[in-house]
């Protein structure tokens, strides 16, 4: 594997748990409070669906980012 492979493989894994970290906020499994806040930022009280399902998509996404990347640097 090369670099680009590996960063490649690293992007796709942090993106794969940001998805699964929304996905397990966003179905209540989860709770964090807001780290850094700009403006008015408060806790989600409960599930969300929005972010139970863009999490399922963000942690496909990655996860195909990182599988992809790995499988380029074993073909090569």
């Amino acid at each position: 594997m090369n670099v680009k492979e590996v960063v490649g493989a690293l992007i796709g894994v942090f993106v794969a748990f940001l998805g699964l970290l929304w996905f397990l906020q966003g179905t209540g499994v989860l709770r964090m409070r807001p780290i850094l806040c700009i403006a008015n930022c408060e806790e989600v009280v409960g599930p969300s669906p929005f972010w139970a399902v863009a999490g399922a998509i963000v942690f496909i996404i990655g996860a195909i980012v990182a599988i992809v990347s790995v499988r380029r640097g074993r073909i090569a």
